[in-house]
């Protein structure tokens, strides 16, 4: 059994889930990032709206009513725990895959100025689009990517000056 994760819905409900609980779920896919869940002879429809692969959350519909999720796992509670800060420990230059997937969209431009949480890449990864977002303001140096080509986790997507 592998390590659980700790579950945040809406900054109001946590629980803790083993890898486990997931393999068990009975969900099947309907079509892109949407799913039909069975749980307790209940039928659930779920639905991805919004993803950010970095910061871990998610906006998720289920039968018509939204959720905000975050998911940490041991690591993360333990950085916590230990009162370290990841994102003021250094500044970021380089933003390179977190998975092998296909860029669906760039949607800026050698030399845009962009600022913290933009859209900087939607990635494709196991049939969900990932918008991969700038950590930091900055000005784009380069960007080592073209739309529709496939990537390799950790390979240079974006370059800041």
């Amino acid at each position: 059994m592998g390590k659980p994760y700790k579950i945040s819905v809406n900054n109001q409900h946590h629980f803790n889930i083993n890898p486990d609980d997931l393999t068990a779920l009975d969900a099947v896919e309907t079509d892109t990032n949407c799913f039909h869940i069975l749980e307790n002879h209940k039928s659930f429809t779920a639905e991805i709206c919004q993803s950010d692969f970095l910061k871990k959350s998610y906006t998720v519909k289920i039968n018509n009513t939204i959720y905000h999720v975050s998911i940490n796992d041991h690591i993360d509670l333990l950085i916590k725990q230990m009162g370290f800060q990841l994102a003021s420990s250094k500044q970021i230059d380089a933003i390179k895959a977190p998975m092998p997937g296909l860029i669906l969209d760039i949607p800026i431009q050698v030399g845009d100025s962009i600022a913290l949480n933009d859209t900087l890449i939607v990635l494709e990864a196991m049939k969900m689009e990932n918008s991969i977002v700038s950590p930091r303001q900055g000005v784009i140096k380069s960007i080592g990517v073209k739309k529709g080509e496939t990537v390799d986790k950790g390979e240079l997507l974006i370059e800041f000056e």
